[in-house]
């Protein structure tokens, strides 16, 4: 009968940081699937919440899903230490951040869109489509049509057609 009440205090599906994650998995494991939550950071996460990792999420209750939200939103304020944020200086603001989800694609965007303005090295790079961070580009990473690859398969085409 313990198990019968166990299965209906867990929930289908908790909502946390605007993401639905499933109940039947562990927190730590449903945490590092949000997009700027990796396994290290749910952990650290999970510590500052005095919460353990092996735990269901749909076993939560509601105060321990807004705690966990809280320290999502500023884990540093929460005993987080600030080596792990994933946003150090922000250029803007100069303050250490942890960013998740659909903030991370916004905030890559502009630091992009703002190094084409600027016209460094990186944003002309950006621009061109071309390997920002030194790799080499003699032998790999081209983009568009190859052109020999093609005139050879057009040429066996046309040979095969001539033959019948």
């Amino acid at each position: 009968m313990s198990e019968e009440a166990e299965e209906e205090e867990i929930k289908g599906i908790v909502r946390v940081a605007g993401r639905d994650l499933k109940g039947e998995r562990s927190i730590q494991a449903a945490l590092s699937g949000l997009k700027g939550v990796g396994p290290s950071m749910s952990k650290a996460i999970l510590t500052a919440a005095e919460i353990k990792g092996d735990r269901k999420v749909g076993s939560l209750s509601d105060e321990q899903v807004k705690g966990l939200e809280k320290i999502l939103e500023d884990p540093a304020d929460h005993g987080v230490p600030k080596w792990m944020l994933n946003r150090r200086k922000d250029y803007e603001t100069g303050e250490d951040k942890h960013l998740i989800g659909g903030d991370i694609e916004m905030t890559e965007r502009e630091d992009i869109s703002r190094e084409k303005d600027m016209r460094s090295r990186r944003g002309i790079r950006h621009q061109r489509g071309l390997p920002v961070r030194g790799q080499r580009t003699r032998s790999t990473g081209r983009k568009g049509m190859t052109v020999g690859v093609e005139r050879e398969k057009l040429k066996e085409k046309s040979e095969e057609e001539e033959e019948e």
